[in-house]
């Protein structure tokens, strides 16, 4: 069978170097835009906002972007998309809509409807095959690319509700998923459409020593907890007794230096690490050079992206002051925090997608996550966002050679000051941490240190054990997939946590 390994590996080297470099210019953007204006120039949508006439001016992004207002998930949902949902045929995109993306983003909030359709299925898959020819550069062994890829995601069953289905997106990327990539994936269908998050865990399992597993793809806090149950359940010393061929994890969606120490202590040798910008919306970016911090944005996926600067010229309390102004990718500048804006082949149209990104390369177009609109603090003007956190926790737990796997921050109002619950299994010298966590945020954010010294009190820490984190969310109702736990949290998750701690304290 390594004839099929060879096969594969020179394939991936092939497409690796026809697309590496490619994707960069910004002509793939206008054309993106073009397409999308020109797809959807005769729905609904596209006649109230004259698509038609934009593709005919010479100022067509300015157009775009001075006669479409952006707009969230809420906006967008009562002036648009709930007609779309109820089956209004060229509605904001050609045709109907069959498929709909469950997407319920962080604790305690609602499910939202993401438009899935045949294009945006398509972009997907592309975009996975790009991210494959990555592992090129990694130098793996020809076995390697015969064995099979194990996506730990949410239940493939798909509902059908009325004219629509719906569920979650891995459910609905497997349905088109060809059947020749099928026996290089896990778990088998059966197992996949388990909705019951720890009955689908113990039965991965228990088939776990029946796999060849070489590729990992999931959210870090359910992949390594369930490597962790094979390892006990198993009698293993690493997960490589039984999978030795695993040598890529594809991860997303949270920071994943919390979860090294842990991911290192259950393997028995190296494992790649690579980061991916996928949500329900889109597949955005992911990281195309290895051991980086970083990921290429992906102009050529039929995604026109725009980037507000997030800052309190264009943002209030978390909304934004001026629904028409943004910059393309042209116009950023490295090192900022922009929200992130997109319009897509889904028919979502300047688009608030809620992520923080910051360029880290405008030219090679690398960017990385720096946290959500709604998830920062800033009680009495101190602006410390999720990427200031993370910074400082990584700097900490370094310092005291401890691990913080799981933690959360919420504004105590009743006495004016941040309060912090982290998660870890071993003793935690709070009033340390606490001490050099609040002296390190001092350092990374001006307005916080500054905030520090007048109206922003002391802030507290509370360490407990981390699974009352993953407790939390079964609670929740959020146990498993691609959920994850809020790191800032609002009023209305603060108060069910603080509930919830009282409770099992």
């Amino acid at each position: 069978m390594k004839i099929i390994g060879r096969l594969l590996k020179k394939t991936a080297e092939i497409g690796f170097k026809r697309n590496h470099n490619k994707g960069l210019s910004f002509d793939y953007q206008i054309k993106s835009l073009a397409y999308l204006l020109d797809k959807a120039k005769k729905t609904d949508f596209g006649k109230n906002h004259d698509f038609a006439g934009m593709l005919k001016s010479e100022t067509m992004i300015r157009d775009y972007q001075g006669g479409v207002p952006m707009v969230d998930y809420e906006e967008f949902y009562q002036t648009w998309l709930h007609g779309s949902i109820d089956g209004k045929k060229d509605h904001t995109w050609p045709g109907k809509i069959k498929y709909y993306a469950l997407s319920s983003g962080t604790t305690g909030s609602p499910s939202k409807r993401i438009p899935v359709t045949e294009q945006t299925i398509k972009s997907f898959q592309k975009t996975s095959m790009k991210q494959i020819m990555t592992l090129h550069q990694m130098d793996l062994p020809v076995e390697f690319f015969q064995k099979s890829i194990l996506v730990v995601g949410g239940s493939t069953e798909l509902n059908h509700v009325e004219n629509r289905i719906e569920g979650d997106l891995s459910g609905i990327l497997k349905k088109h998923t060809s059947w020749i990539v099928t026996p290089f994936t896990q778990p088998s269908n059966k197992v996949a459409d388990i909705k019951d998050w720890n009955k689908k865990l113990d039965k991965m399992v228990e088939e776990a020593p029946g796999w060849d597993i070489g590729v990992v793809a999931g959210v870090p806090s359910w992949c390594i907890m369930l490597m962790e149950r094979i390892i006990d359940r198993h009698k293993l010393k690493s997960i490589h007794d039984i999978w030795p061929n695993f040598h890529v994890y594809v991860h997303g969606g949270v920071f994943m230096q919390p979860y090294l120490k842990r991911m290192e202590r259950i393997s028995g040798q190296k494992v790649h690490l690579l980061d991916t910008y996928l949500a329900s919306e889109g597949y955005f970016a992911y990281q195309n050079i290895p051991n980086s911090s970083s990921m290429k944005l992906l102009l050529n996926n039929d995604i026109f992206y725009e980037f507000v600067p997030f800052d309190e010229e264009h943002f209030t309390e978390g909304k934004l002051k001026d629904r028409y102004k943004a910059l393309t990718v042209e116009e950023v500048e490295a090192g900022k925090d922009y929200a992130l804006i997109i319009s897509t082949n889904a028919g979502l149209w300047r688009y608030i997608i809620g992520d923080l990104v910051q360029f880290t390369d405008v030219e090679g177009r690398q960017i990385k996550i720096t946290g959500r609109i709604k998830q920062y603090l800033s009680l009495v003007g101190e602006h410390l966002s999720l990427d200031n956190i993370n910074q400082a926790l990584e700097i900490v737990c370094s310092e005291m050679e401890v691990e913080a796997q799981e933690f959360c921050v919420y504004c105590d109002l009743l006495n004016q000051r941040h309060a912090w619950t982290v998660g870890s299994n071993e003793f935690i010298d709070t009033d340390l941490f606490i001490q050099k966590l609040d002296y390190q945020l001092g350092k990374l954010n001006d307005d916080y240190k500054s905030v520090r010294k007048a109206s922003l009190n002391t802030p507290t820490l509370q360490c407990v054990k981390t699974d009352l984190f993953y407790k939390f969310m079964a609670k929740m109702g959020k146990l498993g997939s691609q959920n994850k736990f809020p790191r800032v949290m609002n009023e209305h998750q603060a108060s069910e946590w603080k509930r919830f701690l009282s409770d099992n304290k």
